[in-house]
């Protein structure tokens, strides 16, 4: 904020939930003029715009959203400098006519958030962000922040050529979310896995659900619903009136559980959600780290779970292989996707493996994840995976897990025995490890980089140059046992720790929700813009008895104080 206040360009990188907005709130209300916020998304610009205007901040943003008379209103407003912050899209940022009424007003700063975008190697690119640069001609003596949650070293560099912050200093929080529990398993039975860990943990409680298509987003609201649970779902194969209304459900109603696509999310400040899922694997660590982000940014504990398989990379290798893009475009996503299954398969601290990707170190294991409450153990899988390797080369390398898993167990089938595969030296030589433990083979094979899905021709196995390290005996594989293959579901339960706050359960912090939740329906908007559960939860501790009191708790101002103090009050006397 100094470097900013001082004239100072800067590039911020914090993670979810670190405070990346105040980098740039209030610099701009400090400094002399009004800060300009470009941001992708409509619902992100309306969260923080009527967060800030209910803390007293002359906020406003100009979106196609707007009615006429509304946009003329805040162009008024602007020109008189009567705005502290300005939020506008890119694509508005650039416009000619824009570009000329800012030239009549007096700049504080130029913020643009979610920064990744600009980047050709981000995971979210948006082409009209390659413009912005253009703000720095228009404007050279107006200092330029850019902020996001996301980027490794060369999309840092990235940003800073593309948006010529050439003397721009970097400013690296740590990307640690020390709240944030880790917990990923292979994929079994996803329905029963996902169920189990609501109902062990979060039952009641707000979250995020991520699948990789709009057809399984679908699928899993019916039988979230079957279940008893409140799902909505959120895709772009949707009209945009019902994501709508999804969205303002889950953002001013409690307990509500989004199954969404990557389509959801960034504009989302919703700072209670207790959990967020994927059902399927993500594309990459970026995606992952700030998708699961999304989770716990009140500071409270939550958790990031998620179920992967075998599957979920032939899906992405697919997606990867009808794109577009250039070569070294797909070979980077490749090398994306390698990193993430990897990731998914280790057997270190996730959080120390999470960090190192974002060149920062963990010095001790964290204690908050699965690896480290349930402990890996790491076998000799060398003869397995020389099995697997010489089922892969003796089949022809064009078939996939499960009929390779097949030929090793020996099972009959027409298709095998067509082939000619039964009489196979690999033929039943696995029999005496079951299906299960032979995926989680292929899959390790697979992050190892030992052998490689075939995306040219259907999909099928096929074996790299290092596999025959392995088969020529030069080279051992270290095999990590999934750990729930060999636990039971109590086992589990009882080793593991509460993710809830402890005053989660306590009555009062209960009458508090459902007080706020009152005022919040009266007055039309999200529960968290009134106090957020980190403020009810220091109302419970600390029992303040007078507004003195309460305007001493984190969360609480002048305003909000003066609009909502004397309510909690009453509760607090009356519980």
């Amino acid at each position: 904020m100094n470097h900013v206040l001082s004239g100072g360009d800067a590039l911020v990188l914090m993670p979810t939930g670190g405070g990346k907005s105040l980098c740039y709130q209030l610099p701009a209300m400090a400094r002399p003029g009004t800060g300009l916020v470009v941001s992708p998304l409509i619902a992100l610009m309306q969260d923080q715009v009527g967060a800030l205007q209910r803390m007293g901040v002359s906020a406003a943003c100009l979106n196609s959203a707007q009615d006429g008379e509304e946009s003329r209103r805040t162009c008024r407003e602007l020109l008189r400098g009567e705005l502290d912050l300005l939020y506008v899209s890119p694509e508005r940022a650039v416009m000619p006519g824009f570009l000329e009424m800012l030239a009549n007003c007096r700049l504080s700063l130029i913020a643009i958030d979610e920064a990744h975008c600009v980047s050709q190697w981000g995971h979210d690119f948006r082409p009209e962000y390659l413009q912005l640069a253009e703000l720095r001609r228009h404007f050279p003596e107006v200092p330029r922040i850019a902020l996001t949650a996301t980027a490794d070293e060369p999309t840092r560099a990235d940003i800073l050529q593309r948006l010529e912050l050439f003397e721009a200093e970097r400013f690296i929080s740590g990307f640690d979310r020390p709240n944030i529990r880790y917990l990923i398993h292979p994929k079994t039975e996803v329905r029963r896995q996902f169920l189990e860990f609501y109902r062990s943990h979060h039952r009641g409680d707000a979250g995020i659900v991520y699948c990789q298509t709009r057809s399984r987003v679908d699928r899993a609201v019916g039988w979230l619903r079957e279940a008893g649970l409140e799902a909505l779902p959120y895709h772009a194969g949707m009209p945009s009136e019902e994501r709508q209304r999804n969205q303002e459900r889950f953002l001013h109603e409690e307990g509500v559980i989004m199954v969404a696509t990557v389509a959801f999310g960034m504009g989302i400040d919703k700072p209670n959600v207790r959990f967020v899922a994927h059902l399927d694997m993500p594309k990459s660590v970026e995606a992952y780290y700030q998708e699961t982000g999304r989770a716990g940014r009140d500071g409270l504990p939550a958790t990031a779970w998620m179920a992967y398989g075998i599957a979920d990379v032939m899906g992405l290798l697919q997606l990867m292989s009808r794109s577009q893009a250039p070569p070294e475009r797909r070979a980077l996503e490749r090398r994306k996707l390698d990193a993430m299954l990897g990731f998914c398969e280790t057997a270190q601290c996730r959080r120390q493996v999470l960090l190192r990707y974002f060149g920062e170190a963990l010095p001790g294991r964290c204690g908050n994840c699965d690896t480290c409450l349930h402990p890996v153990e790491i076998l000799d899988g060398t003869v397995a995976a020389q099995k697997a390797l010489s089922c892969i080369k003796r089949t022809g390398e064009r078939y996939g897990v499960g009929y390779l898993v097949d030929v090793l167990m020996g099972r009959d089938n027409p298709r095998i025995q067509k082939a000619g595969h039964d009489r196979l030296p690999t033929f039943g030589v696995g029999r005496e490890t079951d299906a299960r433990e032979w995926s989680s083979v292929f899959r390790q094979l697979a992050a190892a980089g030992l052998v490689e899905v075939d995306m040219e021709g259907y999909g099928g196995l096929r074996l790299t140059a290092a596999s025959w390290e392995v088969l020529k005996g030069r080279r051992s594989f270290p095999l990590r046992q999934d750990p729930l293959a060999r636990s039971t579901r109590e086992r589990v339960r009882k080793k593991a720790l509460p993710v809830r706050a402890p005053a989660v359960e306590n009555d009062l912090f209960e009458a508090l929700r459902r007080k706020r939740l009152e005022l919040a329906r009266g007055e039309r908007i999200p529960p968290y813009f009134i106090f957020n559960d980190k403020t009810l939860l220091a109302m419970v501790e600390s029992r303040p008895e007078t507004l003195e009191e309460m305007a001493e708790l984190p969360g609480v101002g002048e305003v909000k104080l003066a609009r909502y103090g004397e309510a909690f009050l009453e509760v607090l006397r009356s519980t």
